[in-house]
């Protein structure tokens, strides 16, 4: 039976690939990283996108747990990116890497002749 935990990170690492799927949330997201917490009227000042696109896109990123909104001044919303959601989706690319360099080391080892798993003694 599968561990909750790992149900839980794979959950979340597919959020955060959903999230990452669409070129614009990308491009908010890198907003955010180099320019810190803004909110949604800054992010499309530096975007060619409307304020009302950048808010429906916040809103897919927050849902993914990528952002996170905080009150600000004047009942401005700031949003702030979070990493832990991107840490799990990289432990779950990790591994999978893991997994795709344990098969293609045997199959280097079986077509180098280097292979001694499932080879008969002629003896």
């Amino acid at each position: 039976m599968p561990q909750p935990d790992r149900d839980d990170h794979e959950a979340v690492a597919e959020q955060v690939f959903v999230a990452l799927a669409d070129p614009t949330r990308r491009a908010v997201l890198a907003a955010l990283a180099a320019g810190g917490p803004a909110t949604a009227t800054d992010l499309a000042a530096r975007l060619p996108i409307s304020r009302q696109a950048v808010a429906k896109h916040l809103t897919l990123l927050a849902d993914a747990g990528l952002v996170t909104a905080e009150p600000g001044e004047r009942r401005r919303v700031r949003f702030r990116l979070r990493s832990a959601p991107m840490r799990v989706a990289q432990q779950f690319l990790a591994a999978l890497a893991r997994d795709w360099d344990d098969r293609l080391d045997a199959l280097v080892a079986h077509l180098d002749g280097t292979d001694t798993a499932g080879e008969e003694d002629d003896h």
